[in-house]
């Protein structure tokens, strides 16, 4: 059976749900992936009474990591994928030309 939300220890179910409160960043041109917009963190800490700021601000910072990464390396794959298609219509029309 998969984990779920629940098996994890409360830490990191709180830094879950306090990171998807967040928005995230994307370069506009590039199309890479930033991270997080960690500017409100203060304000979502102090809303929602989180008792282990650093403990739980460590494990969103693992996650970002992670999820940077991820981001990235599939933007990388769309984008060769988009190159090699282009590449490949580039090559049939000038066979045929």
């Amino acid at each position: 059976m998969p984990l779920t939300d629940a098996d994890l220890p409360h830490e990191v179910q709180v830094a879950f749900f306090m990171y998807r409160l967040l928005t995230d960043n994307w370069d506009g041109a590039s199309g890479a992936y930033f991270g997080k917009d960690w500017a409100p963190i203060q304000y979502y800490f102090e809303l929602y009474d989180i008792d282990n700021k650093i403990t739980v601000l460590e494990i969103m910072k693992i996650l970002e990591f992670h999820s940077i990464d991820f981001q990235n390396d599939q933007t990388t794959q769309k984008r060769k994928t988009a190159e090699r298609a282009a590449s490949a219509k580039n090559y049939a029309h000038n066979v045929k030309g």
